[in-house]
C-alpha cells in the first residue's frame, strides 16, 4: 500500500498521514512515513518530541550523504545513478509509535530546472520506497506532486487530497487533481477533514460532484486534536477520539479497496 496524502496547508493533512501510517502499523505491516512538505510536522504527529523533531537531518539538507552519493571527484560533475537503500536503512528514524520515519526535506519540482545533487538523491530515494521496495509507504506532500515526477507518481495506489469546507482549500484541491491526473496517479480520492456539522460537509459533497472528485470519507472536528496539539502533544495518543477513529475506518476502507 502506498499512500500520498496532499492538502492545503492547514487542513490537517499531516494529521491524516500521520494516522494512516500508526494505523497500518497497528494492522502489522512495517511501514515508512515519508515527510516530504517544505515544513516538516510529522515526526511530532509520531510521537516525537521538539527536541527529537529538530535533531532530524533532512535528506536534502545532508551535504555528507549527499556527496558521498553523488561526488565524482570533478566540480561541477555528479553521479547521477547510485544505490539508495542503504538511505532506509541508516537515516530512518524509528518513531513511538511504530512506524519509521524519513524526512526529505524541500525538494525543487521537475520544470524547476535543478539538476543539483541534493535533487537527484531525494528522488532516486522517492522512487526507490515508492516503486521498489515492499514496506506501506505514507507520505505527507506539499499541495501537488511535480516534485515526485510522473515515474514515482504513477506508482502511488492512491492519492488523498484532503479538505474543509474553506474555498481556498478546494480550490486547492482542484488544482492537486488536475496535477495528479497528469502524472497518471490513478485513484485520487477526496478526504473531508474538520467537518462541524452538514452545512460543511454539503460544501464538500458539492464540490466533489462538480470537479468530478469521488470522496473517500468525512473526518469530523475534534477539539481533542486541537487541545494536543496545544500541549505539544500527538493526537495520535488519544485513540478514542471521533477523528483518530475515523482515521482508523479511512484506512480500512484503502485496504478494503487495494485488495
Amino acid at each position: 500500500m502506498k499512500v500520498a496524502v496532499s492538502g492545503k496547508g492547514g487542513v490537517g493533512k499531516t494529521l491524516v498521514a500521520g494516522g494512516l501510517a500508526y494505523a497500518l502499523a497497528k494492522k502489522g505491516f512495517k511501514t515508512i512515513a515519508i515527510d516530504a512538505d517544505p515544513s516538516p510536522n510529522l515526526a511530532l504527529t509520531l510521537g516525537l518530541s521538539s527536541e527529537e523533531a529538530s535533531g532530524i537531518v533532512p535528506i536534502s539538507e545532508n551535504k555528507q550523504l549527499i556527496e558521498a552519493k553523488t561526488s565524482t571527484g570533478y566540480a561541477g560533475v555528479f553521479r547521477l545513478t547510485f544505490t539508495v537503500d542503504d538511505i532506509v536503512r541508516d537515516y530512518a528514524v524509528k518513531t513511538p509509535l511504530g512506524v519509521n520515519l524519513i524526512v526529505m526535506g524541500t525538494v525543487r519540482s521537475v520544470g524547476a530546472g535543478c539538476t543539483c545533487p541534493a535533487n537527484a538523491v531525494v528522488r532516486s530515494l522517492l522512487r526507490h520506497l515508492v516503486v521498489e521496495r515492499g514496506e506501506a509507504v505514507v507520505l505527507d506532500m506539499e499541495a501537488g506532486v511535480e516534485h515526485m515526477g510522473r515515474g514515482t507518481a504513477r506508482h502511488v495506489d492512491v492519492m488523498l487530497v484532503v479538505v474543509n469546507a474553506n474555498v481556498k482549500a478546494l480550490e486547492t484541491a482542484k488544482r492537486i487533481h488536475e496535477l495528479g491526473t497528469k502524472a497518471e496517479i490513478n485513484h485520487i480520492l477526496l478526504v473531508g477533514n474538520k467537518i462541524e456539522n452538514e452545512a460543511q460537509r454539503g460544501a464538500v459533497e458539492a464540490f466533489a460532484k462538480v470537479n468530478g472528485f469521488e470522496i473517500l470519507d468525512f473526518l469530523p472536528f475534534d477539539k481533542n486534536i486541537v487541545e494536543a496539539e496545544m500541549r505539544g502533544e500527538t493526537p495520535l495518543k488519544y485513540e478514542d477520539a471521533p477523528a483518530i477513529k475515523a482515521i482508523e475506518r479511512l484506512c480500512d476502507k484503502l485496504l478494503q479497496g487495494n485488495t
